[in-house]
């Protein structure tokens, strides 16, 4: 019997892989266990770029968070948040303003309490636990109204998340409930797992999509069209609009990384 170490809360099955622990994992992080450790060596051998997505994807949120703290944005609500690695949100939301105030949200108590541990001593930065497909529980949590003004912008942070919300849970509904939430002028940011530009490509990606469904959240596919709609009416999508999230703004120094065609990103202003 796998022996849980002290940090993990009771009630969490570590036995099971968990995409926040893949992730984590993925990212050089420090939260994980031998199942999602072996979880995400198979994927990488279904899918040898899938080391490249994560990282680029990381490098997508950084660049979209200093990109808003350039805009005048000093709220960050991140939904989905993961457990806490490299570049954290807080952190270089902070770095561009100190006074920046970031609430994380995320369904796996693992990322919770490691957040928690983190952000000691950090008044500007909060974490509850919650699930995106439960937007109001999110929105309306007291914790969230204490630490962010919804009567000024918001930037809600969606990154590497919606490829868990399957159609059944209509997440172009969910988009517009936090669109509802939000004064014009606020962000929404979405990074997506897209298709694979090659047919050899689309192969190694439905098999990883398979592997992803013996864990507690199956991986959906969508197209920079899909995940367009899925923004919907109520966000101007910005450009460079849906776009690989290696394209979106690159910094100069990463003019040399691999193109990663099946990461989609976008920033949206709400309407």
């Amino acid at each position: 019997m796998t022996q849980k170490p002290d940090w993990v809360p009771g009630g969490v099955d570590i036995t099971v892989p968990h995409a926040a622990r893949i992730y984590d994992y993925a990212l050089g992080g420090d939260h994980h266990f031998e199942v999602d450790r072996e979880f995400w060596e198979r994927a990488k051998g279904l899918m040898p770029g899938a080391e490249v997505l994560a990282r680029a994807n990381r490098a997508f949120l950084g660049r979209s968070i200093r990109w808003l703290a350039a805009a005048g944005i000093t709220q960050f609500l991140d939904i989905g948040s993961g457990i806490p690695t490299i570049g954290n949100v807080h952190e270089v939301a902070q770095e561009a303003d100190p006074e920046a105030k970031v609430m994380y949200v995320d369904i796996d108590p693992i990322a919770v309490e490691q957040s928690r541990s983190l952000l000691r001593g950090n008044p500007r930065a909060r974490v509850i636990e919650g699930d995106l497909r439960e937007p109001d529980s999110i929105l309306y949590h007291p914790d969230v109204l204490d630490l962010l003004d919804f009567a000024r912008p918001v930037a809600v942070l969606t990154v590497a998340v919606w490829h868990f919300v399957p159609d059944t849970a209509k997440p172009a509904e969910i988009v517009s409930k936090i669109g509802d939430a939000l004064v014009k002028g606020s962000y929404l940011v979405v990074s997506h797992l897209g298709p694979d530009t090659t047919p050899a490509g689309l192969e190694e990606q439905a098999r990883v999509v398979k592997l992803y469904e013996n864990t507690p959240t199956p991986a959906t596919i969508r197209s920079a069209a899909e995940v367009a709609a899925l923004i919907g009416p109520g966000f101007d999508i910005l450009d460079p609009g849906v776009t690989a999230v290696t394209d979106w703004f690159p910094d100069p120094e990463d003019a040399d990384d691999p193109p990663t065609p099946t990461g989609l990103g976008a920033v949206a202003r709400k309407r």
